[in-house]
């Protein structure tokens, strides 16, 4: 399969097309795909969905994807790299990255938080009249324009994580999972006396509430997000064993090698390998 590169660090395209012009191609960065008319289905990761009008999509890096249009589509291809998510200051969000790589086990638009519709569509208006109509400081506007795209594509991305758990749900508990998942790299701001000293909370008392709440208990919850996020870096980039030690707060490979096999009863180097000759 093709690999598509990218020279720069962002990069905003508008298509016209008739058949797929993803066709056959492996993305080595995140495009945000919005559909600005006409409609299809889209396929990634074997997730199959429609797409239509005001469809907002993400592919993550080596995501496998299939685009079969029905009706001429005109699309806006937003594209930026990891190093750019990953040296550009997001303030309090701490775990973009993680999120954007959530997409990859969702499937459809990610596009579902109605507010936010608007300021999507302002957005893109405003990348399209870049393009058609470039002047003075062009790349920095475009730039706060993707930035906020990116925002709210992780915004949508970390809602949709949650909506399995009820709608009367006590806000509290997704201001707790926000956190997690916005530490998920700390250990140390992962342990229950923590997080339950963060909310106002007795450590029994929050481990009753967060299992009540969401139907697993907080350190189920936590390992299996932080794995969840270690077999995305083992399968879809191309990071070191050792990068991830370090991005994960593992004292070394053998802490994190013990930690992997207690869940997959077999080493990081071996999982890559039985994932790689399934894919084959």
């Amino acid at each position: 399969m093709k690999r598509e590169n990218i020279d720069q660090l962002v990069k905003v395209e508008y298509h016209q097309a008739d058949e797929c012009p993803l066709k056959g191609t492996q993305l080595s960065f995140f495009q945000i795909v919005y559909v600005i008319s006409g409609k299809g289905s889209f396929t990634i990761n074997d997730n199959l969905a429609t797409y239509g009008k005001g469809s907002l999509i993400l592919l993550t890096p080596n995501d496998q994807h299939f685009l079969e249009i029905k009706e001429k589509t005109e699309l806006l291809l937003v594209k930026f790299s990891e190093r750019y998510i990953k040296d550009y200051k997001w303030n309090s969000i701490n775990s973009i990255g993680c999120l954007l790589y959530g997409a990859s086990y969702l499937s459809g638009c990610i596009l579902q938080n109605k507010p936010d519709v608007v300021l999507v569509d302002s957005i893109v208006n405003s990348l399209l009249h870049g393009i058609n109509h470039p002047d003075l400081y062009q790349e920095e506007l475009t730039l706060h324009y993707v930035n906020a795209l990116i925002v709210i594509a992780a915004r949508n991305i970390s809602k949709m994580r949650t909506e399995n758990i009820a709608s009367n749900t006590d806000k509290r508990i997704l201001e707790i999972i926000n956190y997690i998942q916005g530490n998920i790299h700390d250990p140390t701001l992962l342990k229950v006396s923590v997080i339950a000293q963060k909310f106002g909370l007795s450590e029994t008392y929050l481990g009753s509430y967060f299992k009540n709440q969401s139907g697993e208990t907080i350190t189920h919850y936590i390992l299996n997000y932080k794995m969840r996020l270690i077999e995305h870096r083992l399968l879809f980039s191309d990071m070191r064993i050792n990068e991830i030690v370090t991005e994960f707060g593992f004292s070394d490979e053998s802490h994190l090698n013990k930690f992997f096999k207690k869940q997959h009863k077999m080493s990081l180097t071996e999982f890559k390998k039985v994932k790689s000759n399934v894919k084959s």
